[in-house]
């Protein structure tokens, strides 16, 4: 199992890519088109929650457990799509696949938990926060919105970007292109964070924790399922040869497995994780509103 050591190098030093070893031409990363989009969210996130605790106090409109969340997204989204891992990606299906389960299952859940947008809007003049505010509200894009967010849509989203970029050619035309590679990153990480809104906004808890268990199972296996393919396929979906994968001592099928290792795997028990998360909740729930009608009877 030579991909063990491999896996195990290869996450020892992409923090140090920079200072030498194999990829020494991997820096890190400043492509405006991730660091604007990044530094624009950032500073509209600081200045709204600034303005609103100073309005209504600390930890009130913002939570402090929410601003954690958020910070915590942020910085491991920019630090995915910022540090030597994002060139690496471009060579190592392994860097690639790690780069976007980062990004799916662990950056999009902590921001859609922290409820950002609060923040954002107060970051505006009050004049255009109100324009913003109706526009939010008005029945085309909160309709648009309920669908998008709707467990079932969601899922069928996030799932159908997961599958169709992994189809060959498309991948192939990723790597080749760069404004094609950020459509896909962009594909990946939208469709997540709608799914997991789906998942963790109040409105998946007033539809009840079932539902939400539902959809997560169709994707624990779709997804699981995906990696299996990867890891267990006996040719290269993508056939390719670099110096990079020499240097980690990788063969195109054996990168190729380990990236369907870490997605069937990694990715696997984050989404087991959140399920057995809900289903505690779901279970806390139902004890709780069936001590509430013995106490009413």
């Amino acid at each position: 199992m030579t991909w063990l050591p491999a896996l195990l190098m290869l996450l020892v030093t992409t923090p140090a890519m920079a200072h030498g070893g194999v990829p020494d031409d991997h820096p890190w990363s400043l492509d405006l088109p991730v660091v604007i989009p990044l530094c624009l969210s950032a500073g509209l996130y600081l200045v709204g929650t600034i303005r609103l605790w100073r309005r209504a106090g600390r930890g009130r409109g913002v939570r402090r457990w929410q601003a954690g969340c958020f910070w915590a997204g942020w910085s491991i989204l920019a630090l995915t799509l910022l540090s030597p891992l994002a060139s690496l990606s471009d060579q190592l299906f392994v860097a690639h696949m790690i780069e976007h389960e980062i990004m799916v299952t662990i950056a999009a859940p902590l921001l859609v938990a922290s409820r950002p947008i609060g923040a954002f809007l107060w970051a505006f003049p009050t004049g255009w926060r109100r324009r913003l505010g109706r526009l939010g509200g008005s029945k085309l894009v909160a309709g648009s919105w309920a669908i998008l967010t709707g467990a079932a849509m969601a899922t069928c989203l996030h799932g159908a970007a997961l599958w169709v970029w992994h189809v060959p050619a498309l991948f192939a035309a990723a790597l080749a292109s760069e404004p094609v590679h950020w459509l896909q990153h962009l594909s990946f990480f939208l469709t997540a964070l709608l799914f997991w809104q789906s998942l963790l906004s109040a409105r998946a808890a007033r539809i009840g924790h079932g539902t939400a268990l539902l959809w997560l199972f169709v994707t624990i296996l779709h997804t699981a399922f995906l990696g299996i393919l990867l890891a267990l396929s006996p040719t290269p979906w993508i056939p390719r040869q670099t110096d990079l994968l020499a240097g980690f001592g990788l063969t195109p099928l054996e990168d190729q497995q380990l990236a369907g290792l870490v997605m069937w795997v990694p990715g696997g028990l984050i989404y087991t994780a959140v399920a057995l998360a809900l289903a505690a909740r779901w279970i806390r729930g139902a004890g709780e509103q069936a001590r509430r009608r013995q106490a009413h009877a």
